[in-house]
């Protein structure tokens, strides 16, 4: 759990450089390994309150940001952390045995943006396989299973 924790905090130390105009190398090994430290939670807090910062600047959402895979409109990578956020918050009451409800309205914005893209998300190398659903299932289960997970 400490790892996925890490990684979403590690995900949210990336945005301000990113939206400052910073590439990959310009950053470099700055944020590799374990960022957490002897605080997580403060450590979390600190970190997704530079992203919001970073992302509430006049025109943050209008620039373009230098990603592994490319250049991406700010904007676009809001959606991708927004996404990424919310299926391991999923992830994370699952392993914690919380409750595992996510917000609807999020779960079918999430949904009908990632949908078009479900065989680009596999290709990536970043997610699983989708998992099929029956008929009928529920937004969350429909959203879940898009990127890799059972509910």
């Amino acid at each position: 759990m400490r790892a996925l924790v890490n990684h979403l905090t590690v995900e949210q130390l990336w945005v301000p450089p990113l939206i400052a105009g910073m590439t990959l190398p310009d950053v470099g090994d700055r944020f590799d390994g374990d960022q957490l430290g002897h605080d997580p939670v403060a450590t979390w807090d600190a970190a997704a309150a530079g992203a919001v910062a970073a992302l509430e600047v006049p025109g943050a959402l209008d620039r373009t940001v230098h990603l592994s895979y490319g250049d991406r409109d700010a904007a676009g990578y809001c959606w991708e952390m927004t996404s990424d956020l919310l299926v391991h918050t999923w992830d994370l009451a699952r392993a914690t045995g919380t409750e595992e409800t996510l917000d609807p309205e999020l779960v079918d914005v999430i949904y009908r943006r990632a949908a078009p893209y479900a065989s680009k998300l596999h290709e990536s190398g970043l997610f699983d396989r989708p998992v099929p659903v029956l008929d009928g299932a529920d937004p969350q289960t429909r959203l879940l299973a898009l990127f890799g997970r059972r509910a």
